[in-house]
């Protein structure tokens, strides 16, 4: 097999011994010889501490790989067969702002969700776009493999105005979705086939086992029934759906759907631990703080148990596989955001879904889905349609096209309230929206 150049963008980043742990346990079927971390000036230290941490993984490994760290994103993408993103536009202090200005006006504030999620995609996209016109000048044949957040929003963005088609959007709740409801079912996960439809954290599923049975109401009782509540992310608290709603939908729901089908309830828990412990990015930038000290141990040469406190579990699995796949064309069975192109009937050809795909040397093959019940497809077309409007608003810093974003995302619940958090987060953010805060009638 020939050496690999793999580009992580936001290599000082606390997931990057993640990566690190996944590519050296997959290092005989992908021979990586050549990582590369790249980050920008204010996050300089903490590359080089993960850096440092991850040549000692490296090292510990007995692999043949060198690592770089850099600050010149062009230099490293030079050549690059595979470019990964975990990028945050900001760092965690933006996010601090996405969370706590929503809240402070009785609103929900989540990295993904509502008016935070919004300006996560309005910093970020626009960075993203940066990097695919480099990419098609240095590295023409690469995979694009992003992982940031939004993902589902930052993939179409690349698809439809990036013109880039090698692109792959990850999320782990999919992947600790099939490993947690395997064990539920007291099934391998070998032997389920896991079919999800839908977009990024929006997303419905089916399960049917090896002998073609149907197992999907059974997973439902198990997960729901009485004196039963799952949750599979661990910032989202376990909140226990109507089990006769879940029945009728047929399908297994994203636990992000909690903030849709019970907002007034993830509400006031959130402004409960707002006003007692601020907000879930203040509690991340203390988790960061101590993973950064732990990283700095020169014997530390493997990935600490402290990480999955961080969230993102199974990152390594989702990233190093999908990655892995591609390459050697194993048709590993994934869910991803990729082009639509049919694979959902109720949603443009050209948009970003999340679905179960095969992932061959070509990239993700979907496995089609079909047309949604109103049930799911009522909230599904109009979080598209949200995300449409946001992704545009990022590209053309229009602030008409935001506002419509804003007033139509259902976490934002009031037009007046809506104008006010989003020309305050506008205001905040000055500084990584530059084309846009010209627009800005304030």
């Amino acid at each position: 097999m020939s050496k690999l150049k793999v580009v992580t963008i936001g290599g000082g980043s606390s997931y990057t011994p993640e990566l690190v742990e996944g590519f050296i346990k997959r290092y005989q079927e992908f021979p990586i010889s050549e990582l590369w971390l790249v980050d920008i000036e204010e996050g300089k230290h903490k590359l080089e501490i993960v850096g440092a941490m991850a040549k000692r993984m490296v090292q510990a490994a007995g692999i043949d790989c060198e690592v770089h760290l850099t600050l010149d994103r062009k230099a490293a993408l030079k050549d690059a067969d595979f470019v990964t993103t975990q990028l945050r536009v900001g760092l965690l202090d933006a996010r601090i702002l996405d969370e706590r200005i929503p809240l402070s006006h009785g609103l929900i504030g989540q990295e993904t969700n509502g008016a935070g999620g919004i300006f996560k995609a309005l910093r970020t996209i626009p960075v993203i776009l940066e990097i695919v016109e480099e990419m098609k000048e240095l590295c023409p044949a690469a995979w694009l493999i992003n992982f940031t957040n939004p993902a589902g929003m930052v993939t179409e963005a690349v698809l439809r105005y990036g013109k880039w088609d090698k692109v792959v959007g990850l999320c782990n709740i999919p992947v600790n979705a099939v490993v947690e409801e395997a064990e539920i079912l007291q099934e391998k996960p070998e032997d389920l086939f896991f079919q999800f439809a839908g977009i990024n954290h929006l997303h419905w599923h089916t399960v049917v086992d090896k002998f073609g049975h149907d197992r999907t109401d059974e997973l439902i009782q198990k997960m729901y029934g009485e004196g039963n509540s799952q949750s599979i992310v661990a910032n989202i608290k376990d909140n226990e759906l109507i089990l006769e709603q879940v029945e009728n939908l047929h399908m297994v729901p994203c636990p992000y759907h909690n903030y849709y089908y019970y907002t007034d309830k993830m509400l006031a828990e959130e402004l409960v631990d707002f006003k007692n412990h601020g907000t879930r990015a203040e509690k991340v930038k203390e988790i960061e703080a101590e993973l950064f000290e732990l990283y700095k141990d020169s014997n530390l040469d493997y990935k600490p148990q402290q990480l999955a406190e961080r969230g993102g579990a199974r990152y390594s699995d989702a990233a190093c596989e999908t990655i892995s796949s591609i390459y050697n064309d194993k048709r590993t069975v994934m869910t991803v955001s990729t082009k639509n192109n049919g694979t959902i009937s109720d949603l443009p050809a050209d948009s970003a879904v999340e679905v179960t795909c095969m992932l061959t040397g070509n990239g993700p093959v979907p496995y089609t889905f079909g047309s949604f019940k109103p049930q799911e497809r009522g909230l599904l077309q109009l979080m598209k349609a949200m995300e449409e409007l946001t992704i545009e608003a990022a590209v053309t810093g229009d602030y008409g096209t935001l506002l419509q974003a804003f007033t139509m995302n259902p976490l934002i619940t009031s037009g007046d309230v809506a104008k006010t958090v989003m020309e305050e987060l506008l205001i905040v953010h000055k500084k990584y929206l530059p084309n846009f805060f010209e627009k800005v009638p304030v």
